[in-house]
């Protein structure tokens, strides 16, 4: 490995950042992770911190887990590659797909289609919904529905549905035949309304109007996330995501629940749609599916849904959809040692204990400090400030001033993520509660610097 001097010469001179501005990391050089061990992460300089954003929803586990390290090993000795396109497959994907079937069959969900990641994911989902129509004759079933604020990859399809201006504008025109309705969101709405079970109802009938005008008949799926992260980790009433179950019922509209961050545990609850009672039709996954450290996801498939594949006739269920790295041996391997080790921690109780912990002092934090406009979180471990510069108007907070909490924060022993006017919070599951406390002092000190 080069010496510090070569990288901190060389950081973001040689390659574009994702979800930033080139000139912005080459004028503000982004840290250099070099170390990570438990929860905790090392840079260049020696310096250690919490890692509050757990790598990117997905370490889980923490930077330790020896299992899936040695199974990753143990692989790439066995076998490093080998497709999964028609005529192949691998032992590795096979012993998953039946622990997978096991894990989310209280989710009515039994068969998996392997992607590379989330947004591989989405992509996967949103095409085999349109399929799913097209076989049992209802071809015109072509548009997708979403919140707004919510966040599906970035891919073209993802980014059609995702519904923040982020991640479309700049490269519009997307996908033709995305809508989007209000997302439950207390703190900011179009109906100024902040009781969560009222606005609930709002968004709901707001679903309704929408599914009236389009035409029921048009729309192939309603993709959400239970509780939606990227966005500014905003949770829904327990009322919302069943009664948009019940509605999508209604009118044959699949329900995609995308789960790349909430499947295994983040919520408190083994997944998201578990955690609100309501089995989707599918369920995108990723991230801790190997706690991040091999890129892999996969789409888990309803029976209704299997039942329509793989009794057709027609020819029509042939998937023309799939990735060089579907069902990636090395990928499995990961995926089987990770999801062992999961069940065996029970890292969904952890997640809901400490995440009680940290929405708590988070609150605290809250009352304490008057840039903090909202606070939230309740639902294991994925909680949130939304920062502003007036809680009357509710301004958001300057990106410098933001710039600095992040720094001083970071400064005090903690690594948080700022989204906008956001501070993001999603440790991994293995949280203590030490670490807990960790975070929120070095979160006050931070916010005491703005």
């Amino acid at each position: 490995m080069k010496d510090s001097n070569f990288l901190k010469e060389n950081n973001a001179r040689h390659m574009w950042h994702p979800m930033a501005h080139p000139a912005d990391s080459l004028a503000n050089p982004p840290a250099i992770i070099t170390g990570g061990k438990g929860v905790r992460i090392t840079d260049v300089d020696g310096h250690e911190t919490i890692d509050a954003v757990g790598g990117l929803w997905n370490v889980n586990l923490g930077y330790s887990c020896q299992p899936v390290k040695d199974a990753i090993a143990q692989q790439l000795d066995a076998l490093p590659y080998y497709s999964t396109f028609r005529g192949t497959s691998n032992d590795a994907v096979i012993e998953l797909s039946y622990m997978l079937r096991d894990f989310f069959a209280p989710d009515g969900l039994s068969r998996a289609f392997f992607t590379s990641g989330g947004s591989d994911s989405v992509e996967i989902a949103l095409r085999l919904a349109r399929q799913y129509h097209k076989i049992r004759g209802e071809s015109g079933r072509t548009k997708y529905l979403s919140l707004k604020k919510g966040y599906h990859g970035t891919h073209t399809g993802g980014a059609s549905v995702n519904g923040n201006a982020n991640f479309r504008t700049q490269y519009e025109p997307l996908l033709p035949g995305c809508f989007h309705i209000p997302a439950p969101y207390t703190y900011r709405n179009p109906f100024n309304e902040t009781d969560p079970e009222k606005l609930s109802n709002l968004c709901i009938a707001a679903l309704e109007d929408e599914i009236a005008f389009q035409g029921g008949e048009t729309i192939a799926a309603f993709i959400m996330e239970p509780i939606l992260g990227a966005g500014g980790v905003i949770p829904p009433h327990k009322s919302f995501m069943p009664a948009v179950r019940a509605i999508c019922d209604k009118h044959g509209i699949l329900l995609i629940s995308d789960e790349v961050i909430t499947a295994f545990g983040r919520t408190g609850s083994w997944t998201g749609a578990r955690h609100w009672g309501v089995k989707p039709d599918f369920m995108c996954t990723a991230k801790a599916i190997t706690n991040g450290y091999f890129p892999f996801g996969a789409v888990m498939i309803s029976e209704e849904v299997v039942e329509v594949f793989e009794s057709d006739t027609s020819g029509k269920a042939a998937i023309g959809s799939g990735y060089t790295y579907s069902g990636h041996p090395v990928g499995a391997a990961a995926a089987i040692a990770c999801l062992k080790e999961t069940e065996r921690l029970n890292v969904h109780e952890n997640a809901a204990a400490r995440g009680a912990e940290l929405f708590a002092g988070l609150k605290k934090l809250g009352e304490k400090h008057e840039i903090v406009g909202d606070v939230r979180g309740g639902h294991g471990l994925m909680c949130a400030l939304e920062l502003v510069g007036d809680r009357a108007s509710k301004a958001p907070l300057g990106k410098d001033q933001i710039a600095r909490i992040h720094e001083v924060t970071y400064a005090n022993g903690v690594m948080v993520r700022v989204s906008g006017p956001n501070i993001i919070l999603s440790p991994p599951l293995v949280l203590t509660t030490d670490d807990v406390n960790g975070i929120l002092s070095a979160l006050d000190a931070g916010l005491g610097a703005a």
